[in-house]
């Protein structure tokens, strides 16, 4: 029976003691790795992410960070699922996530990514969209900006762009004035975390069954 398929199905507990030596193939591309020390001034050890070797690890090359059953390594970056990157005694490199455990873990990161939701009608709403944006949800946008996103995303150019007043009704969009008035509008409303406060309403340019006319 094949060495690996014995270990994967059969895996005894003299197996799981063992060094996975067959990880290292897959080790990343190789980059360089910049020096660095958690000795400095105001380190702060406890709290620092860091990890404790189970098993000896011998790099290949100079990137891979060699070390002992035992030692602490403090943590720099995550390369990928399988490699970390981390320091110890003074020396810096890349080692798979499988040789260490994790003592503490590097804080989750906040998605920098940020949602607009739009409403595409046609005769009705037929088609809800969140669109992903890089800007601040405090941000006011231009018209322009949005008028060629929306183009962009709904591969339409006859559109118009409106949002929902208090009463719900369609207001269209036509100036950066539009837009900053539907910006303020929105500030008192509730949101979600990600998600801008505003929506967009995307209409046919020359349909206009949608506005409530009635005086």
């Amino acid at each position: 029976m094949d060495e690996d398929v014995r270990i994967f199905f059969y895996q005894s507990s003299y197996d799981a003691e063992q060094v996975p030596q067959a990880l290292r193939r897959l080790r990343p591309r190789t980059r360089k790795v910049k020096s660095a020390s958690p000795q400095g001034a105001g380190f702060d050890r406890m709290a620092a992410p860091r990890a404790e070797a189970l098993f000896d690890f011998t790099g290949n090359s100079k990137l891979e960070l060699n070390f002992k059953v035992g030692d602490v390594i403090f943590l720099l970056s995550r390369i990928n699922k399988d490699w970390l990157e981390g320091t110890v005694r003074g020396t810096t490199g890349i080692f798979p996530v499988s040789f260490v455990k994790i003592l503490k873990d590097f804080p989750e990161e906040d998605d920098p990514t940020n949602w607009l939701r739009c409403y595409y009608y046609e005769d009705t709403i037929s088609t809800i969209k969140d669109i992903a944006v890089e800007e601040d949800l405090k941000s006011t946008p231009l018209f322009k900006d949005l008028l060629e996103l929306m183009r962009r995303e709904f591969r339409r150019e006859d559109i118009a762009l409106n949002y929902q007043d208090a009463e719900g009704d369609l207001v269209r969009l036509l100036s950066d004035e539009d837009v900053r008035l539907m910006v303020k509008w929105a500030q008192g409303l509730p949101s979600q975390k990600h998600l801008f406060p505003w929506k967009l309403h995307i209409t046919q340019q020359d349909n206009y069954k949608v506005y409530n006319t009635v005086p």
